[in-house]
């Protein structure tokens, strides 16, 4: 696992362990990062499920509703298959264009 700050945006790269390993450690160090936003990156996994990516949708759901966002980078996954309750984006410049507008919704109180 790679961890990377940009201002407030935490970017975890996953390049080698299993999904479940990754959300167990983000899990673990969460605090340190609890109050950015995060990016988790896991364009050099594959094979990716929907099932893999249900496995952030706890950690999602809890950084989400302390306002801020949580965005995870696949272009192995159907993103019609992934419900609405966590962010899935193809590139990390998506990634960064979804954190923008949400930013501006808090700002706006929607």
């Amino acid at each position: 696992m790679i961890l990377d700050q940009d201002g407030n945006i935490s970017i975890i790269t996953q390049e080698k362990a299993t999904i479940v390993e990754l959300v167990k450690k983000i899990q673990a160090i969460y605090p340190k990062f609890k109050n950015n936003n995060i990016i988790v990156t896991l364009t050099s996994l594959s094979p990716l499920g929907l099932q893999d990516i249900l496995e952030f949708l706890e950690l999602s759901n809890r950084h989400r509703a302390t306002k801020h966002s949580f965005v995870i980078v696949s272009d192995k996954v159907k993103l019609e298959d992934v419900p609405d309750e966590i962010v899935v984006v193809p590139t990390e410049q998506e990634a960064y264009d979804i954190i923008e507008m949400e930013e501006m919704e808090r700002d706006l109180e929607f």
